[in-house]
C-alpha cells in the first residue's frame, strides 16, 4: 500500500508526509482503493449479498463507501445499527446479530423494519414473539446456529463450538421449529452461523457448509421457508509474511460443491477481510532507552491506540520512513500506557532510528481505532481516509479536555 517516488512515500497518489503536516500522530491512514479492491474480489468469489461486518470499522465514512459499493451491513449492537442508517443503508440491507441484544434493541429494530433479526437462543425466539406482538408487527427471522466446529484460530476469537457463547446448538433444531410454528408474529426465514476469525483452513468452511446445509433442509422439510443461508466471515489475513496465504477461490470451490443445486440465497459477512490490509497506524518515536539489553522505541501510539498485540498476541509488521541509515539495530517497539504489555513486537531488525521518526504498524484497518480507548487519559487517534490523490480527516477527537469536562462531581465533594 506504501509506496515511493523520488524517495518519498505515498498512499495511492496522496504524500504522507504532506498528511502527517496536518494530522497529529498517532493516527490511523486507511486506502480507499484497497478496500474496494478487496470488495470487488469478495463479490466475485462468493456473490452479491455481502455484509460488512461493522464491529470490524464502524467509522462512518467507511459504512458510506461500504454503501456506495451495493453491499449490506451486519451489526451487533443497536450503535452499530444506527451508525448504519446514518451511513445510508436500506434497513432491508441490514442484518442485526449478537449474542446479547436487549428488549429495547429488539424493539428499535423492529420498528426499523430491517432484512433480519438472527437470534441466538431459545429464549431469545421467546422475548421477540412477545414483543412483536406487542408492536403488532410481523418480524422476519434468521436462527443463528452453533455447528460446533473448530476454525483452528485462537480461543478469544473463536465462535462457532458448542463451548462458545454465540448462536443454537444444532440438536435444538426440532425445538426451535416447534416453537416457531407458535410464533404467529415471526417469519423463520433464515438461518446464519459463523464459526470464527481469522480462519485459514479450508476445511473449517467445508464442514461448516455441508453442517448448513443439512440444517437448512431439515427446516425446509418440515414446512419452514428458509431463503437466506448466511455462512459468516472470518477469512483469514496475513499479518505475519510467514502466515499461509488465505485463497477465498477454494472457499468458492467448496461453497459450490455444497450448494451448487440448492436454491438457498447465500451471504457472507467479511469485515477483517474488507479492511485490515487497507489500513496503516502511524506512530512517532518518542524517546528511546536501554533496559536489560534490550533497545526500546517509545511510540506515541499504545495499547490504547491499537490493543490487538496486547488483548490476542498479534502480529503486525511495523516498517520505517527513516530507512536510510547504514546501521542496523534489533528494536522492541513500544507504547507508553503504564502496563507491561504496552508492547507491539519485540525483536524487530530495522535501520537506526532516532526520537521523532515516523513508524509504520500494518494492517490495521480493522479492529485498531474501533477498538481504541482514552486509557491513561490519552486522546484518541484521528483517522484518515485516501481516495486517489486526495485525502479527508474522517475522524477528529475531541480533545482530553473534553472528555474531562464531562465528569460531574457531585456537591457533596
Amino acid at each position: 500500500m506504501l509506496n515511493f517516488k523520488n524517495k518519498l512515500p505515498y498512499i495511492e497518489d496522496v504524500s504522507l508526509n504532506d498528511v502527517i503536516k496536518v494530522c497529529q500522530t498517532p493516527f490511523y491512514i486507511y486506502s480507499q482503493s484497497v478496500i474496494i479492491q478487496k470488495v470487488e474480489i469478495t463479490k466475485k468469489f462468493l456473490g452479491k449479498n455481502i455484509f460488512f461486518s461493522v464491529k470490524s470499522n464502524s467509522n462512518q465514512a467507511i459504512l458510506k463507501l461500504m454503501q456506495s459499493l451495493n453491499i449490506g451491513a451486519d451489526v451487533v449492537s443497536i450503535g452499530e445499527l444506527k451508525r448504519s442508517l446514518s451511513a445510508g443503508f436500506s434497513p432491508k440491507k441490514i442484518i442485526f446479530e449478537g449474542v446479547g441484544k436487549s428488549k429495547n434493541d429488539l424493539i428499535y429494530a423492529i420498528k426499523k423494519n430491517i432484512r433480519l433479526i438472527n437470534v441466538e437462543s431459545i429464549e431469545e425466539i421467546k422475548i421477540l414473539q412477545k414483543l412483536a406482538f406487542e408492536q403488532n408487527k410481523d418480524v422476519d427471522i434468521g436462527v443463528r446456529l452453533n455447528p460446533n466446529i473448530d476454525g483452528g484460530t485462537i480461543s478469544k476469537i473463536s465462535t462457532g463450538k458448542k463451548t462458545d457463547k454465540f448462536g443454537i446448538e444444532l440438536y435444538e433444531i426440532d425445538n426451535i421449529i416447534n416453537l416457531i410454528s407458535n410464533c404467529k408474529n415471526l417469519n423463520l426465514i433464515g438461518i446464519s452461523c459463523h464459526i470464527g476469525s481469522q480462519i485459514s483452513n479450508i476445511d473449517a468452511y467445508k464442514n461448516t457448509f455441508i453442517e448448513m446445509k443439512k440444517a437448512a433442509d431439515k427446516f425446509s422439510s418440515s414446512g419452514i421457508n428458509i431463503k437466506h443461508v448466511d455462512l459468516g466471515g472470518g477469512f483469514h489475513i496475513q499479518y505475519n509474511k510467514n502466515d499461509p496465504k488465505f485463497k477465498i477461490e477454494e472457499v468458492k470451490k467448496e461453497l459450490d460443491n455444497c450448494f451448487g443445486q440448492s436454491e438457498y440465497e447465500l451471504s457472507f459477512e467479511p469485515g477483517r477481510f474488507l479492511v485490515a490490509e487497507a489500513g496503516i497506524l502511524i506512530t512517532s518515536i518518542i524517546n528511546t532507552k536501554n533496559n536489560g539489553g534490550i533497545n526500546y522505541l517509545i511510540v506515541d501510539a499504545g495499547m490504547n491506540t491499537l490493543v490487538r498485540p496486547a488483548m490476542y498476541n498479534a502480529h503486525h509488521n511495523i516498517t520505517v520512513l527513516n530507512n536510510q541509515s547504514l546501521k542496523s539495530q534489533t528494536y522492541t517497539v513500544a507504547g507508553p500506557i503504564c502496563e507491561s504489555s504496552d508492547v507491539f513486537i519485540k525483536d524487530i531488525n530495522l535501520p537506526e532510528q532516532n526520537i521523532d521518526d515516523i513508524l509504520l504498524i500494518e494492517d490495521t484497518g480493522a479492529y485498531g481505532k474501533v477498538m481504541s480507548s482514552t486509557y491513561n487519559s490519552r486522546a484518541l487517534p484521528s483517522e484518515v481516509l485516501i481516495n486517489k490523490g486526495d485525502f479527508a480527516i474522517i475522524f477528529n477527537p475531541e480533545k482530553i479536555e473534553n472528555d474531562i469536562n464531562k465528569d460531574v462531581i457531585p456537591n457533596w465533594l
